[in-house]
């Protein structure tokens, strides 16, 4: 094999796309493009993964979609394979890193007021060096926003009580 096998795109179910559109593009200030719309709609995100040196890379940041969970295109299948209702039990969960001029707040902020369910907020995974807090969307998808830890992290006590409870080794302050 020349190259790994690469994700290129991540999408999510919605028993209402255009409202879905609506809300990403609110909560993120993301372009979102109807393909067609109440069908299926493309988010681009824009930019560029950063260089080291903090220009843009050649490497866009991945796009992802809304698709809508009745007729869930390209899915040839009548029903849908996957169902057409509100999803069950584990499901992939979308990571979102924060951009350095939005902070995890203001987007949780804006999500809870377009109907998301804020999970949690402001906690920090060692293992990973970074802040996360979490929602989930009106439809049940659940994204979870991740901001860098930086050289010098300073967690508190409250921000990593959850490794115990989640099989980490003790982490102290």
């Amino acid at each position: 094999m020349t190259q790994p096998n690469t994700l290129i795109f991540v999408d999510f179910p919605s028993s209402d796309p255009a409202a879905a559109a609506r809300f990403y593009a609110d909560v993120f200030g993301w372009t979102v493009e109807g393909r067609p719309t109440d069908v299926f709609y493309r988010i681009v995100p824009g930019g560029y993964f950063p260089n080291p040196d903090g220009k843009d890379s050649e490497v866009g940041n991945l796009h992802m979609g809304i698709f809508s969970t009745e007729l869930a295109p390209p899915d040839p299948n009548d029903p849908p394979a996957q169902g057409a209702g509100v999803a069950t039990g584990p499901a992939p969960r979308i990571y979102i890193l924060v951009s350095d001029d939005d902070s995890e707040e203001a987007i949780l902020e804006r999500a809870e007021r377009n109907g998301a369910t804020v999970l949690w907020r402001n906690l920090y995974w060692k293992e990973f060096n970074g802040y996360h807090g979490a929602f989930r969307d009106p439809w049940g998808s659940v994204v979870i926003l991740w901001t860098k830890g930086g050289d010098d992290p300073q967690p508190t006590e409250e921000q990593i009580a959850w490794h115990r409870t989640k099989g980490y080794p003790e982490v102290g302050l």
